[in-house]
């Protein structure tokens, strides 16, 4: 399996998570969603709100607009933590 192959993902995905040294499921899946959303936020311009629920979304084997809709609050919260939260 590829990182295209899962939920939520495809080329694209595979392309920008490589940027970040991210090559494999393995590798993906036993990433912090967070953290790795902090090192994409640095290293590829205009990524936006919709990769951390894409991220999780397809760590958690769901569509990244459910997770947008059921874990929003919690995600803000912890993004406004570490300093990412939209302004």
């Amino acid at each position: 399996m590829r990182l295209k192959d899962l939920k939520g993902f495809g080329d694209k995905s595979e392309q920008i998570l490589a940027k970040v040294g991210i090559h494999s499921v393995d590798k993906f899946m036993s990433a912090d969603p967070f953290k790795l959303y902090k090192k994409l936020k640095q290293t590829v311009p205009r990524t936006g709100l919709n990769s951390i629920y894409a991220i999780i979304g397809a760590q958690e084997n769901k569509h990244w607009q459910d997770v947008a809709r059921e874990q929003k609050a919690e995600i803000l919260f912890r993004l406004d933590d570490m300093g990412l939260a939209p302004k």
